[in-house]
């Protein structure tokens, strides 16, 4: 057996209990610790206090000690000992939240310590009596000056559409169901107060050349600050294939699968082209720490939304997997693509064609969506 490199190894290990996961979102940069396998969310409320440029959590559990740096905005470093949870702010923050969030889908509970990085928050700071956040779950921030809601920001991207309709069957055509699957998702997303940004609207491409179109999507993700990218997909392959698989990026898979990437990307020799440099920026994101926390996030979210589908559908799951989509490349935004199913299956196709069910995927999508962003 061949021995892997050190840096593969690492990156293949379950993730250590009490080193944090990192994200940043629109008016705040989010932790994750993961607490101990069968912690309970309600046993474990946390106590917060910020004093100087720290903001120390304390649980009534015990966490493997660690410390390290943190390269994101709002905060510098991190130590966990006993059940203390210590978060070293950046010069000019000092608001902070935390809660414990109940085991579900398969995952421990968790800590969640949000640092407000909003530019309120950042003159509220500056008096030293500012005051000290009480815990929540929810995800949005309230700044000191205004009672304007920062809401989570989400983009849809409905697969291909006009001079590419994507895959065709008798039953469906790719662009008609990704885009009918993410109005309907929108809509659910909207009714709980989460603003919704989409690629396309109608029947139209973004760009008649297929690497800028795609880029054109990708980039959505980073204008502004976006909490989770989704681009929504139908499969096609041989009579017998069906079901719903999420993918996250990274390298791509060996064998038949890799076709899939290739025709998502644009298909023929342009698919080849866009793939061989996606699956570039998969390689050398292996070195990359902040590109693997968020690459974390992303599986976080696909995790979630292929469970949320397979209930919510009923259709064979297709797990979760890695593959090199170029409009998911984006390292700086939780972001995955979604297979909602075979257009080509006998049943699957003229089920795809139906609103009923396109709207039981929506809501399965949306609660996903919402699951992941903490959003009631």
């Amino acid at each position: 057996m061949l021995a892997l490199p050190l840096l593969l190894l690492t990156l293949l290990t379950p993730p250590v209990e009490a080193a944090p996961r990192v994200g940043t979102h629109d008016g705040y940069t989010r932790l994750v610790f993961d607490l101990p396998q069968g912690a309970q969310a309600q046993k474990a409320q946390p106590s917060v206090s910020i004093a100087g440029q720290s903001v120390t959590v304390r649980l009534p559990l015990t966490l493997k000690a660690e410390q390290g740096a943190l390269k994101a905005p709002g905060v510098t470093a991190y130590a966990v000992a006993g059940g203390t949870v210590t978060v070293t702010f950046a010069q000019g923050y000092r608001r902070a939240k935390a809660s414990v969030l109940p085991a579900s889908g398969g995952q421990k509970a968790r800590l969640i310590v949000d640092v407000l990085t909003d530019a309120a928050s950042r003159v509220a700071a500056s008096s030293p009596s500012a005051p000290v956040s009480r815990p929540t779950s929810r995800p949005v921030t309230r700044p000191a000056s205004t009672a304007t809601v920062q809401r989570p920001r989400v983009v849809l991207d409905p697969g291909h559409g006009g001079i590419d309709p994507g895959m065709g069957s008798r039953w469906v055509t790719e662009e008609d169901v990704t885009l009918d699957v993410a109005l309907r998702t929108r809509a659910e997303l909207v009714r709980h107060g989460v603003d919704v940004v989409m690629t396309r609207a109608s029947d139209r491409h973004l760009s008649t050349s297929k690497s800028r179109d795609l880029d054109m999507r990708s980039k959505m993700a980073s204008n502004g600050t976006v909490s989770a990218f989704v681009s929504i997909h139908v499969n096609a392959a041989g009579a017998s294939a069906q079901g719903i698989e999420t993918y996250y990026f990274g390298k791509p898979l060996a064998g038949s699968n890799r076709s899939l990437a290739v025709a998502e990307n644009g298909g023929g020799s342009v698919g080849e082209e866009l793939t061989r440099r996606a699956a570039n920026t998969a390689q050398s994101l292996l070195g990359d720490i902040l590109a693997q926390a968020k690459l974390t996030f992303s599986r976080d979210l696909a995790r979630r939304v292929q469970s949320s589908l397979v209930s919510s559908t009923g259709a064979v799951n297709r797990g979760v997997q890695t593959d090199a989509f170029y409009v998911i490349r984006n390292p700086t935004t939780p972001a995955i693509l979604v297979e909602v199913g075979f257009g080509t299956h006998p049943v699957e196709g003229p089920k795809l064609a139906t609103a009923a069910y396109r709207e039981r995927l929506a809501q399965g999508l949306a609660r996903a969506i919402l699951d992941f962003l903490h959003t009631d």
